[in-house]
This record gives C-alpha cells, structure tokens and sequence, in this order.
C-alpha cells in the first residue's frame, strides 16, 4: 500500500500509461452543461458529474452501507480487520486502504467514478485521486444530522432524491421508535475513546455522545473543556467523574476490544478514586461494538441507538 505522505509524484508517473490505455473518455469538458450534475460537498467543494456516477469506491464503512440504501453496489471497500455487516453489503468489493492511508494504486485500477472519503482525513488526498482520472466527494458525520445530510447529498449524486428523502424519514421514524424505548431517562454515561495508552471523554458533539443523546441517557462529560486538535474529545477529569458518578462507562475503539478494555481497567486500579463509582462495583465498564461506534454506521445508527437503549434499560 502507498504511503500517503511520500511518492504521490511516482504514482501518478507509474498510472500514467495504465490510464491512457484503459481510462474512460474524458469528452466531459466538451459536452453541454444542460444534463450536468453539479453538488457541493462538505469541504465546500463543487464537483460536477456529466451523469450519476454508477462505479463508487468508499474510503468509510458508513458510505458504503448508505450505497448500500440506495441500491448502489461500491465497487471499492475501505480495508478493515474486522468488516461485520461490511463484508455482506460489498463482499465482492476491491479493498482500496483506508481514510488514514489510502491505496491509490487500487483506485487507479479500478477508475471508479468517484471516491467517497472523508473531508478531515483525506483533503491533501484529493489532488492524487483526482489526478488518476477519479473525482472525489468529501463528507464527515459527527452526528445524526451529518448522516442525514450525507444522505441528501448522495441522492443529488445519484440523481435520486425521492429515496433520499425516503431514507431520512424512516431513519427519523425508526430512530423515535428506539428512543421511546427507554424506561429511565437519568442513566448518567462516561463515553471513553480509548487506545493503547490513550483515553479521552467522548463530547456530545462526536457522534458516538449524538448517539446517547438519542437514545435518552446522560453525558457526564457534557460540559468538559474540548481538546483543541479534537474537538469532539476532552481529556478524562477524575474527580469531576467520581463526582459524577456515572452508572456506566461505555468504551469506543477501532482497535482490540478486550485490550483496549484491559487497559483501562488498569489505569483506573491505579487511581483509588475510580474504585468508589458505581460503574466499577458493578463491572459496567463495557466495549461499545466497532462497527457501531467506532465508525459512521451510516443507516445502522438506528442500530447504535437501539443498542444503547437496550444497554441503559439494563442497568439497575
């Protein structure tokens, strides 16, 4: 796989004749305008289509499962060690890297139409992508209100606005069903991003603290100072937790569960204060499931709401 910060220059040199002997024709410039689709994605770029892309490769799980709704088949799969519904939705998709470090030597042989990829990880990506033949689409999801507008701007892409528009009132639908659910509405949460020797507070603006603010239950860490290169996070204050008291502590990671898990315990035995929360007495210190939390899910945020619905109605 190409590492994203070195030879962008060769690959494009290495594609140059791949492309030239199997690239698509590119009369768009010197077509009419009239039939062209113009949509404006979330890095406030404009990209134009001469018609609705039909090959589509995904840097995200969550873009894959919303072609997936669609009725749009990707062509290109982020790489991931443990794919879940992924690998049932695009089982015969290509393996194209990740948002973190992409495979454009894949993207180059495969030549889909566009690539959707994520605006904070992937805008030094852009020119490379665009450069062998492939237009991009930059969208993020922080939350709930993200993945609706992610799906209103894939039905401009694809030209299907009416199943957009259906997609977003069954998600609204499904997601007040899931929420009505929930028998007590004072179940107090610590949502805990964690990776090896790295923990921080989940804000309500991520979108895992978007998915407990629909589910009904409370985020101890509501109002936490924001870290300034993650905006979504704040770091961990002990003594403003064990004043909190939270009745759960809900892990997300990209990484192995049960180390991740492991590791945190760890830390918190280190610090007596944390043996006194309720959490601990009781072992609610839970891993929150990757493909749910740890990524957009895309539709199967009504799946990460029912979850902890289902999780906060166990809680004694």
């Amino acid at each position: 796989m190409f590492n994203k910060k070195i030879g962008k220059t060769m690959i494009l040199m290495s594609m140059a004749l791949l492309l030239a002997a199997c690239s698509k024709p590119t009369g768009e410039a010197a077509e009419s305008t009239a039939g062209s689709i113009a949509i404006k994605d979330f890095a406030n770029r404009t990209v134009t289509f001469s018609k609705a892309p039909e090959s589509i490769a995904a840097l995200g799980s969550g873009d894959v499962d919303l072609m997936h709704a669609f009725g749009n088949e990707v062509v290109g799969k982020p790489t991931l060690s443990d794919e879940g519904q992924l690998a049932k939705v695009a089982k015969d998709a290509e393996e194209i890297g990740t948002t973190h470090e992409v495979n454009y030597e894949k993207i180059a042989l495969l030549q889909p139409d566009v690539v959707l990829a994520n605006v904070g990880f992937n805008q030094e990506d852009v020119p490379t992508i665009e450069g062998l033949g492939t237009k991009v689409i930059l969208t993020e999801a922080n939350s709930i209100s993200d993945i609706k507008k992610q799906i209103t701007l894939y039905g401009e892409m694809l030209q299907k606005t009416d199943k957009a528009a259906q997609l977003i009132k069954e998600l609204d639908v499904e997601l007040k069903t899931a929420a009505s659910a929930l028998k007590d509405t004072n179940k107090r949460v610590l949502l805990v991003y964690g990776a090896p020797g790295t923990y921080m507070a989940a804000l309500p603006n991520s979108l895992s603290g978007d998915f407990l603010a629909a589910a009904g239950g409370i985020n101890v860490a509501s109002d936490y100072p924001a870290l300034e290169k993650f905006p979504q996070y704040a770091q961990i204050n002990t003594e403003r937790v064990v004043e909190a008291n939270p009745d759960a502590v809900l892990l997300i990671t990209h990484g192995d569960a049960e180390e991740i898990k492991q590791g945190f315990l760890k830390e918190m035995k280190q610090n007596a204060a944390w043996t006194s929360l309720d959490a601990v007495k009781k072992e609610r210190v839970e891993v929150l499931p990757s493909e749910l939390f740890g990524t957009n899910p895309g539709t199967r945020a009504v799946d990460a709401v029912q979850y902890l619905v289902e999780l906060l109605n166990h809680l004694e």
